[in-house]
C-alpha cells in the first residue's frame, strides 16, 4: 500500500474511548493469574488424571474423565477416556518425551508449572495465584458496578437481544465480518454476552468449586461442596470449567487476530481504539 493510500484511510479513521485504566489493569493480571493456574493446574492434576460425578471419588465411583498410561519403557501408550468412549494420544496425553525418552505423565512438562514432578510446588503455585485472581476479581467488580461499567458497557440492549439481530451477528461472525463505524464504538450481543457468562458464571464457579475442595473451607463452610455434589464432584466441575475458559481464550485470541491484532491491543494497552467514519464525521 502506497503512502497516500494510508494516509486517506488514516483520515477516515478516529480513535474513541474503549476501555478504562481498571478495566485494562485487571484485564492483564487475569491473564497472567488464568496462564499460571492452568500451568499449576496442570502439575495438580498430573498427580491423579482421572475425574469423578460423586462425593467420594476414587474409592467409590467409576471415573467419567481419566488420562491414563499403559505399558513399560518403549511400549507405553497415552490414552484418553471420556466415558466409554476410548482416544490412543501418545505422544501427548498420557505418554509424552522427556529428553527424547517417552514417559507416563498425564499432560505434558512443557505444559505444566514447574515443567518437573512437584505436586507441592505446583500446589503452593496455584493457591497464590487463586487468591490474586479473587482479589483482582472482586476489584474488578466493585469498579463494575461503581461505575456502571456492567451496565454501560456489557449489559445488551434492547434491540441487541432480539432474534433477527443474534442471527445476524452470529452468521456475521461466521463469515469475518466485523462492525464498521459508529457499531464499532461498542460490544456487540454476543461479546457482552459471553463477558457476562464468563464474570459471573464461569469464573465464580471455578473460585468455589476450587474452595470446596480445600479441607479447611470444608470444615468452616461444609454446606459448599456438598452444594456442589461432594468434593469429587466439585473437582470435576473445577476442571471443566477451567477448559471452558481455555475454550473461551482461545477463541477470544483468534478474533482479536482477524479483526485487527494491533487496533484490539492497543485498546488494551492505551485504552483507545480506532474506528473508520465517513468523510464529513468529525
Amino acid at each position: 500500500m502506497d503512502t497516500s493510500a494510508s494516509e486517506a484511510i488514516a483520515e477516515r479513521q478516529i480513535r474513541v474511548r474503549r476501555h478504562s485504566v481498571p478495566v485494562r489493569l485487571t484485564h492483564w493480571l487475569n491473564a497472567l493469574c488464568l496462564t499460571l493456574l492452568l500451568a499449576s493446574g496442570l502439575q495438580i492434576f498430573n498427580a491423579h488424571p482421572r475425574l469423578y460425578v460423586g462425593k467420594y471419588g476414587a474409592d467409590h465411583e467409576t471415573p467419567i474423565i481419566e488420562i491414563a498410561s499403559e505399558g513399560l519403557k518403549d511400549t507405553i501408550r497415552g490414552t484418553a477416556r471420556l466415558g466409554g468412549l476410548s482416544v490412543d494420544t501418545t505422544g501427548f496425553l498420557g505418554a509424552s518425551k522427556e529428553d527424547g525418552v517417552v514417559v507416563a505423565r498425564a499432560f505434558p512438562t512443557w505444559l505444566t508449572l514447574p515443567s518437573y514432578h512437584d505436586l507441592g510446588a505446583g500446589r503452593r503455585l496455584h493457591f497464590t495465584f487463586a487468591w490474586l485472581l479473587v482479589i483482582n476479581g472482586l476489584l474488578y467488580l466493585a469498579y463494575g458496578f461503581l461505575s456502571e461499567h456492567f451496565r454501560r458497557d456489557l449489559l445488551p440492549t434492547k434491540d441487541q437481544v432480539s432474534r433477527r439481530h443474534l442471527w445476524q451477528e452470529i452468521k456475521d461472525h461466521a463469515r469475518l465480518r466485523f462492525a464498521k463505524g459508529e457499531e464499532a464504538r461498542r460490544y456487540n450481543a454476543l461479546q457482552k454476552m459471553t463477558y457476562l457468562i464468563v464474570a459471573f458464571v464461569l469464573l465464580p464457579l471455578m473460585v468455589a468449586s476450587g474452595l470446596a475442595m480445600s479441607p479447611g473451607i470444608d470444615a468452616a463452610f461444609p454446606l459448599l461442596p456438598e452444594l456442589l455434589g461432594g468434593r469429587a464432584t466439585a473437582r470435576t466441575l473445577h476442571f471443566l470449567t477451567a477448559f471452558s475458559l481455555v475454550v473461551f481464550v482461545m477463541v477470544h485470541l483468534v478474533m482479536v487476530a482477524v479483526s485487527g491484532v494491533w487496533n484490539n491491543l492497543r485498546s488494551m494497552i492505551t485504552g483507545r481504539y480506532a474506528i473508520e467514519v465517513d468523510g464529513g464525521a468529525q
